[in-house]
């Protein structure tokens, strides 16, 4: 597995270097299809923080924690990872058990957080602004390989290609623990 740990806002030592790749190498016992790791440490109004992105075959997991030391943040956002490799590792021999209702039940009970949104608009004082501008690729999937995505990369909202109508869609969290789907219409 090749690792990358930067710093932003921060120098990294090499022992704090060696301790990040020790710890996210532990991970390839569970899930050996590990072929990239990137860690980015930063610190952020005093806090530490630490961001993992891994990939593999056909996945990718992400987890961020930040607290008031940065060893106790990687150790932290290892364990969390960890967790999702065995949730992950569990919906796939399910998948192919050929038990899907189990696994959307999983899906629906592994949701805990509510979707981020609000109903008001802003005032013209408090319009938001781009501060940061992100670029992935789009592969083709369906909603439920996009939502399970999503959970793994613990986002709020995912864009993918759905392989059905070739149509670039966003499969969302919704406040009472399901999915929704947005499509375009043309």
């Amino acid at each position: 597995m090749l690792i990358s740990v930067k710093g932003r806002n921060v120098e990294i030592t090499d022992a704090l270097r060696r301790y990040a790749e020790k710890k996210i190498q532990k991970l390839e016992k569970y899930l050996g299809a590990i072929k990239e790791a990137h860690v980015t440490e930063t610190v952020e109004r005093g806090q530490h923080v630490i961001e993992v992105q891994l990939e593999g075959d056909g996945f990718r997991l992400r987890g961020e924690e930040r607290t008031d030391d940065m060893y106790a943040s990687i150790d932290q956002v290892v364990e969390k990872l960890e967790r999702r490799v065995h949730r992950f590792k569990g919906r796939i021999y399910e998948r192919r058990k050929g038990e899907g209702s189990k696994e959307k039940e999983a899906l629906k009970e592994a949701i805990t957080q509510e979707a981020i949104g609000t109903d008001e608009a802003p005032s013209d004082e408090e319009l938001p602004e781009i501060v940061r501008t992100k670029h992935f690729s789009i592969k083709p999937m369906m909603p439920e390989e996009a939502a399970l995505e999503m959970e793994l990369m613990h986002y709020d909202f995912y864009v993918f290609l759905n392989a059905d109508t070739e149509q670039v869609n966003v499969v969302y969290r919704r406040r009472d623990g399901n999915y929704g789907l947005i499509e375009p219409e043309q």
